[in-house]
């Protein structure tokens, strides 16, 4: 388990493997807003599930009975007991809402948290401590909040790379997160029979039901700018068939990415 705290604040990183040991300590009787986080099977987004409790020696044997996707939990804490569950309520409901907005994890929670009316003061605690939350997750390598930003005029321009392999006509640039693929790129619709019934097959179509490729004929066109966690996923879901990202996307010049950053060999099936 993890943790990392700043002021009062602090959230604690506990693999699901260990969730035993983490309900037989004392932190696990507190007020607690948390965030259930797992890559899921089909969908190459990682998911969250957003949650509060009063007890989580209560909630979290049940999600750990009823929900299949998690694989580990992030719990936001405060060290004083000036953490009600009036903050928690409120909390859970403008976290699934940033959740929503950043476009980067998605939610699994069935419905929208209610809406909390609070005293503008304790609305004001509530946004301090999901300034902190928001910065101590980010740190953790969860940016459940941070949109991607788009590139603007006058910014410091990553290096461009291209994917043209395969039919494809794919932008992007690479980041510490991953590979952001930009709006605009297109892609073969269909996939090659090998990929047919497998992960990286379901995952590609998954991105179509959801709207971040869209069908035009025989090609799929990408309607918003989307981090994949691997240049070989960005790849694949340009291509339609297994890809070693690291070799198909190439600078202006024909460099690979490999040759760009010296990664190994990956491909995806």
């Amino acid at each position: 388990m993890a943790q990392i705290t700043t002021g009062i604040v602090h959230v604690v990183e506990v693999p699901r493997s260990l969730l035993g040991q983490f309900l037989k300590m004392p932190e696990s009787q507190k007020v607690a807003v948390y965030f259930l986080i797992g890559q899921g099977n089909d969908t190459e987004d990682p998911k969250v599930y957003v949650g509060q409790t009063a007890d989580m020696r209560v909630r979290f044997p049940r999600h750990n009975a009823e929900k299949d996707f998690w694989e580990r939990a992030l719990v936001l804490l405060t060290s004083s007991d000036s953490f009600t569950q009036t903050h928690a309520l409120f909390l859970e409901r403008y976290c699934l809402q940033e959740v929503k907005k950043a476009g980067r994890y998605v939610p699994t929670n069935g419905n929208n948290a209610s809406r909390q009316d609070i005293p503008p003061p304790l609305e004001a605690d509530c946004y301090e401590l999901f300034d902190i939350g928001r910065m101590l997750l980010t740190t953790l390598g969860y940016p459940l909040f941070e949109p991607l930003v788009p590139l603007q005029q006058g910014d410091e321009q990553p290096e461009m790379l291209f994917c043209r392999a395969s039919g494809a006509d794919g932008r992007g640039y690479y980041t510490q997160d991953g590979l952001v693929v930009l709006q605009g790129s297109t892609g073969r619709r269909e996939n090659v029979p090998s990929m047919e019934g497998t992960s990286a097959g379901r995952r590609r179509e998954r991105l179509i039901e959801s709207g971040v490729l869209r069908v035009e004929g025989d090609r799929v066109v990408l309607t918003k700018d989307h981090i994949f966690d691997a240049p070989s996923a960005a790849a694949v879901a340009l291509t339609g068939r297994s890809a070693d990202g690291w070799s198909e996307w190439k600078n202006a010049a024909g460099k690979t990415l490999r040759e760009l950053k010296g990664a190994p060999a990956t491909t995806v099936e």
